[in-house]
């Protein structure tokens, strides 16, 4: 809860900051590769709201050994420039998934569940209308099924998307 709390305070006094950001693309689409436990990608889109915000939506899908998911990730970002090409972001959301567990015997293990989510992260924008970028999503289960409770989930994605 530590850092939950930590994260909050963050997102609280960046949006204070009155630091003026470059005007970010009115579309972006691509990929965000990565994941806490092991590899995922996501089919990420990107849409401006404002000069300063912005609209991210994630679908992805996860595949290891042990389970099957996807997932559908939402989340309002703010947008800050650091210099030159380079921006920083912050955002709030969340989303929701199914887990399946392939292996097990019990078919009560895995279903739907539902997670908040924050966001921060750094991005360069090329000459070409190419952005990418580096974040981390931290993401706190909220509810869902059997055995998932409260969970904790650090998501790190390297993102490459086109801009429109």
């Amino acid at each position: 809860m530590k850092i939950l709390k930590a994260i909050t305070v963050l997102i609280f006094m960046a949006s204070f900051s009155f630091v003026a950001a470059q005007d970010i693309a009115n579309h972006a689409l691509g990929l965000r590769l990565g994941d806490s436990d092991g590899f995922g990608a996501e089919i990420s889109y990107q849409k401006s709201l404002s000069r300063y915000n912005r609209l991210e939506v994630d679908l992805g899908w996860r595949d290891s050994r042990n389970f099957n998911a996807f997932k559908l990730a939402g989340l309002y970002q703010w947008v800050r420039t650091i210099e030159g090409d380079f921006n920083w972001y912050y955002g709030v959301g969340g989303g929701l998934g199914s887990v399946d567990f392939p292996g097990l015997p019990n078919e009560d293990y895995g279903g739907l569940f539902v997670f908040a989510a924050g966001d921060i992260g750094i991005e360069y924008n090329f000459d070409i209308p190419l952005i990418l970028s580096l974040d981390f999503r931290p993401e706190l289960g909220v509810s869902g099924y059997n055995g998932f409770s409260d969970n904790f989930d650090f998501d790190i994605g390297l993102g490459i998307r086109y801009q429109f």
